[in-house]
């Protein structure tokens, strides 16, 4: 079953991902000095953010992150007055360059929390919930929430609290650029619980 769910992302994904990124080679230094002005107050230099309101960024997919920084730029599929804000002045090789760069950070582990869920959050995570069709995050995300290049981004360590609104949001429609509906239509299908324990779960992996 998780074959078929792998198999079946990558062919719905594959084709919109290679078309949404730039295919300029990225400058490293560059991404840091900007890193340095514009980005490390909420999300650290090496992007290890400490608060769970800023997520950590360190080593997560630099095509992902170039995606999200677009659309923050653009206000159209993901908006956020503050991220708009910091990304305004900054070229589409600008966003390249720093989604580069932290990309090439260590992303520094975090911890779940309640020992309550981790059965729940685990189960969801690596086998889903067949009787909700609902698909194991791991079948895409990898079974330690690596991630995978140009696809999925990486969740391994994330703040709780930030995995959980994300989730909420997908849920409600507030966030909406994930490439054919995919998360909107997995959170539907998850209770305030469900969410919360995978949020929990994911927090803790390495």
């Amino acid at each position: 079953m998780k074959n078929v769910v792998v198999l079946f992302g990558l062919v719905v994904f594959a084709a919109s991902a290679q078309a949404q990124q730039p295919q300029a080679k990225p400058d490293i230094a560059k991404g840091q000095t900007i890193a340095k002005q514009v980005c490390f107050t909420c999300h650290g230099e090496d992007g290890n953010s400490t608060s769970p309101a800023n997520p950590k960024i360190a080593g997560q997919i630099s095509e992902y992150h170039y995606k999200q920084l677009a659309h923050f730029k653009a206000n159209s599929e993901r908006k956020s007055v503050v991220m708009r804000a910091m990304v305004a002045n900054l070229s589409e090789a600008d966003m390249l360059n720093v989604a580069a760069y932290y990309f090439g950070q260590k992303p520094k582990g975090g911890s779940g929390q309640s020992k309550e869920t981790l059965a729940l959050g685990r189960d969801i995570y690596r086998g889903g919930n067949t009787s909700k069709g609902l698909a194991a995050c791991a079948a895409c995300h990898g079974p330690y929430g690596a991630g995978l290049p140009a696809l999925y981004p990486r969740l391994a360590g994330q703040f709780a609290e930030y995995t959980e609104a994300q989730m909420k949001a997908f849920r409600s429609g507030e966030r909406f650029n994930d490439a054919n509906k995919m998360m909107r239509a997995i959170a539907a299908k998850m209770t305030d619980d469900e969410i919360r324990a995978v949020a929990d779960y994911i927090a803790g992996l390495p």
